[in-house]
């Protein structure tokens, strides 16, 4: 007990997003389905946003927690086909349809089931869902799994952030909340909401998981 307090007061002097880390992934998923209009919910301060930017036509980021919303309007004020919503994913929209879709860090701040049924009706024909995602541990995979991602974090937090931090920066302040769901239950609820989805394991307490809608007409 003491070595992991140890280890999580140097992880706070050494701060480094988990979830940016994912972010080019992200990005090459989203570009490689052709997305020209994209949906990003809990865009925080944008750090994603300005990946998806480089290559798709709008992106629109939801962010209910109003100052972080409002560094991440700040931050594309002078690019119109960036929008920031002061909202979270029951605010958006419900008229449109995004060619894609990410949600990082997001999904087990809100109900399950409900939400992978949404986000399905969310999507244009053929568009793409990429959700970055936490899980509750539970088993010996989990272990397992975490063992590597506890011994590399520092490591990275150093390289990433050499200098200690007196205090974390805007982008890790988000409020956070502990996942409810095992990797077993997201699978299973996938299975049930987006047959077809492709779900792996990550490193450093997430999974991925990519859908694809059933294609229809020519996107606009």
């Amino acid at each position: 007990m003491v070595m992991l307090s140890h280890l999580h007061r140097f992880n706070q002097r050494h701060p480094w997003s988990h979830n940016d880390h994912y972010g080019p992934w992200v990005d090459d998923q989203v570009a490689a389905s052709g997305a020209r209009h994209v949906l990003d919910v809990g865009c925080g301060t944008g750090n994603l946003a300005v990946l998806l930017r480089r290559r798709a036509a709008t992106v629109t980021g939801l962010e209910p927690d109003p100052a972080t919303a409002r560094a991440a309007a700040k931050r594309f004020a002078d690019d119109p086909a960036v929008t920031i919503v002061e909202t979270d994913f029951a605010g958006r929209d419900r008229q449109r349809r995004w060619d894609a879709i990410t949600l990082v860090a997001v999904l087990h701040h809100l109900p399950l089931v409900p939400t992978l049924r949404e986000l399905r009706g969310c999507l244009a024909p053929g568009g793409r869902l990429v959700i970055v995602g936490c899980y509750r541990e539970a088993g010996l995979p989990d272990l397992l799994a975490t063992l590597p991602a506890a011994l590399a974090n520092p490591v990275i937090g150093l390289a990433k952030h050499p200098a200690r931090a007196t205090a974390p920066p805007l982008h890790l302040t988000a409020p956070t909340t502990d996942p409810r769901e095992t990797l077993g239950d997201i699978r299973a609820a996938a299975a049930l909401e987006l047959p077809g989805a492709r779900i792996r394991r990550r490193l450093f307490w997430r999974y991925t998981l990519v859908y694809d809608a059933p294609a229809g007409r020519n996107r606009t």
